[in-house]
C-alpha cells in the first residue's frame, strides 16, 4: 500500500523530531538487555513527575479497579506503572530493530498447546489480546509463533504509522484497520489468525456495550470479539505478553479456548470477554496501559469518573 512506503515527503522538517526519535530507539536496541530495562525504569520515573495528566489518568483508574488499595498502595501501582511505560518506549526499539534471535532468546511460551489444538483443527484463531505495555514486544513474540493478522489503529504522525506498520509486520501477515471489519471476517473465513483487543473505550458506538470490568459495572466495552467469532470455524484463544522479573525477558501465554463461545447473547459474551482480560491483568497488572481513559464513556445521565 502506497502510504507504507517511504516517501520523500518524509524529507520534511515537520518530521525531523519524529526521525530523531525513531534513531534513538535503533541505536539504544544496539545496547544489552539490562541497559535497556535500567535506562527504561529511569525514564518512566522522570516522566512521572513531568506527564502529570496521564499520572492522575492512572491513578483514577487503579483506584477504581482496586478499591481496597491504600493511598500508598495506589501511588506504588502508579510509580511501577510509569517505569513499564519507560521499558516499552525502549520495547519499540526492541521489536521494531531486533533479529529474530535475539527476541527468541529472551522467550519463553506457556499454553502453546491450546494453539496446536486450534491449528491441528484447521480453525481460524482470533487471538483475544489487551493493551499491556509489552504490546509491541508482544506482537514481535506471537508472530515468531503463529504470524496473524493484527488490529490496529492508525498514528496521526504519517512518518510513525510507518514505522509502527513496518515493526509490527516483522512477522505478521497484514495489518488491518481497526475500523475495517469486513477485512477481519474474511480473515477467519479463511482459516487465519486474526489477533483483537477490544479493552479500548472508544466512545460510544453500535458495536460497543456496557460490560462489568474489574469493579466498574458499567465499562463501555468493544463487542466485536462475539461478532467475529460467529464465523464457520473459528474459536477464541485468549494471549498475552508479560514482562518477567530479575531481566529474565518474557513470557507469552496461551489460553485455552473460550468454550461455548459466543451464544446469542451479546452482553454475556462481552462480560465474558472482559472477564478473562481482567484474569491477564491481575496477572501482571503494573504492566497494563492504565494511562488510558478506560472508563470515559458513561450511560446517560452518569456523570464522568474522571
Amino acid at each position: 500500500m502506497d502510504q507504507y512506503k517511504l516517501k520523500v515527503s518524509f524529507c520534511h522538517p515537520k518530521y525531523w523530531l519524529a526521525w530523531a526519535g525513531i534513531f534513538t530507539l535503533f541505536v539504544t536496541s544496539l545496547l544489552p538487555y539490562g541497559v535497556l530495562l535500567f535506562i527504561g525504569r529511569q525514564l518512566g520515573r522522570i516522566s512521572y513527575h513531568i506527564v502529570k495528566s496521564r499520572r492522575e489518568i492512572a491513578r483514577r483508574n487503579i483506584e477504581l479497579c482496586f478499591p481496597t488499595l491504600s493511598q500508598a498502595e495506589v501511588d506504588k501501582k502508579v510509580r511501577l506503572n510509569f517505569e513499564n511505560s519507560g521499558i516499552a518506549l525502549l520495547e519499540m526499539g526492541m521489536a521494531w530493530f531486533w533479529p529474530s534471535w535475539r527476541v527468541r532468546g529472551l522467550l519463553k511460551i506457556t499454553g502453546i498447546e491450546h494453539l496446536q489444538g486450534a491449528q491441528e483443527k484447521g480453525q481460524g484463531i482470533i487471538f483475544l489480546g489487551a493493551h499491556f505495555l509489552t504490546l509491541e514486544m508482544g506482537a514481535r513474540a506471537l508472530g515468531l509463533v503463529q504470524p496473524c493478522c493484527a488490529v490496529y489503529r492508525k498514528h496521526s504522525n504519517a512518518l510513525l504509522d510507518y514505522w509502527f506498520y513496518w515493526g509490527r509486520m516483522r512477522e505478521h501477515n497484514a495489518m488491518l484497520d481497526r475500523k475495517d471489519f469486513k477485512a477481519m471476517l474474511r480473515t477467519l473465513k479463511k482459516g487465519e489468525a486474526l489477533w483483537y483487543a477490544p479493552d479500548h473505550d472508544y466512545g460510544s458506538h453500535k458495536s460497543s456495550v456496557f460490560a462489568p470490568f474489574f469493579e466498574i459495572k458499567e465499562a463501555n466495552t468493544v463487542a466485536g470479539t462475539s461478532t467475529l467469532a460467529r464465523v464457520k470455524n473459528s474459536c477464541v484463544i485468549p494471549v498475552f505478553l508479560k514482562r518477567l522479573p530479575a531481566e529474565a525477558g518474557y513470557e507469552l501465554v496461551f489460553y485455552p479456548k473460550l468454550e461455548d463461545f459466543p451464544t446469542q447473547d451479546l452482553q454475556v459474551d462481552t462480560q465474558r470477554t472482559n472477564q478473562q482480560i481482567e484474569k491477564m491483568v491481575r496477572e501482571c497488572d503494573d504492566q497494563y496501559m492504565w494511562m488510558h481513559r478506560r472508563f470515559k464513556t458513561r450511560p446517560e445521565g452518569e456523570k464522568s469518573l474522571y
